[in-house]
């Protein structure tokens, strides 16, 4: 064999390992990553410029109350550009994944006067007999699943931001497949339901079909804000607020679109593996 063919196949080998470490460290994502932005209550003097600026309702103000719902943020920035006090701070916050929807929920408490109302919606609270059931069984669905996952992606009408950032967990560098995790083509082989995109009303029948189609047990996530809450499309006449107004959601991952890591630590919530870093 020549010298140099033999020095391709070993150069590979010099390079070491190319996967990523996270979950057990965070990569320097850089300033140009964005993430949740943060406020600064004792800045904040309440003047609502923020919700106004805010394209997709995410941020409440009123009664000298801040909010800002992740499931709604697209993490655009334009609260941060038109907060007169910078009170509002951009940040690379991307691990957001939640299991209730409520708990995307930032709340604050500005230091001045009361602010004008966003219109933003308040997140609807479960009976509290009903939310531990769902958390019971929740729990038991996530013990059966912990070592291994399955995988089913439908795209219920995205701009196919998230579903780039999915495949981007396939990669050598991402490598999803080193905690179980894999996609399936047939939901019937699938524990996991994971849904891109605001939920048009011409995919709904097929997104209830596939749904229906996998073995019991089986979760669903909600994959971007999109998906969440209708993102930029909420309102719409052709779409719905969001895919839980369709199909019960288990897990929720914020973002326009979320991060690879983002993703990876959604999954691994959904299988009860994810553990915060001290």
């Amino acid at each position: 064999m020549p010298l140099d063919v033999f020095d391709r196949y070993l150069r590979p080998l010099r390079r070491g390992r190319a996967t990523s470490a996270y979950p057990v460290a965070l990569p320097d994502l850089g300033p140009a990553a964005r993430g949740l932005p943060v406020l600064d209550a004792a800045a904040c003097d309440a003047n609502g410029a923020c919700a106004v600026a805010c394209p997709t309702g995410a941020i409440s103000a009123g009664s000298g109350a801040w909010g800002l719902d992740a499931g709604k943020c697209i993490m655009c920035d334009a609260c941060v550009a038109a907060c007169p006090t910078g009170a509002l701070v951009h940040t690379n916050e991307i691990e957001l994944a939640a299991r209730r929807r409520r708990d995307l929920v930032v709340l604050g408490q500005p230091a001045g006067p009361a602010a004008p109302n966003s219109g933003a919606s308040p997140i609807d609270e479960a009976p509290a007999d009903l939310d531990e059931a769902g958390a019971r069984l929740a729990a038991s669905i996530r013990r059966g699943v912990g070592r291994s996952l399955h995988v089913r992606h439908l795209d219920a009408g995205s701009c196919n931001g998230c579903d780039w950032e999915m495949n981007a967990l396939l990669n050598p560098y991402h490598d999803v497949q080193r905690f179980g995790v894999d996609f399936v083509a047939s939901p019937r082989h699938a524990d996991v339901l994971l849904v891109t995109g605001t939920m048009t009303r011409n995919l709904e029948e097929a997104a209830v079909r596939t749904y229906e189609a996998m073995p019991e047990p089986r979760l669903v996530i909600a994959v971007g804000a999109c998906a969440i809450s209708g993102g930029v499309f909420a309102g719409s006449y052709a779409g719905r607020d969001g895919i839980g107004e369709v199909l019960p959601v288990d897990v929720f991952i914020p973002g326009c679109p979320p991060r690879p890591e983002a993703l990876i630590q959604g999954l691994l919530l959904t299988m009860d593996r994810w553990r915060p870093r001290a």
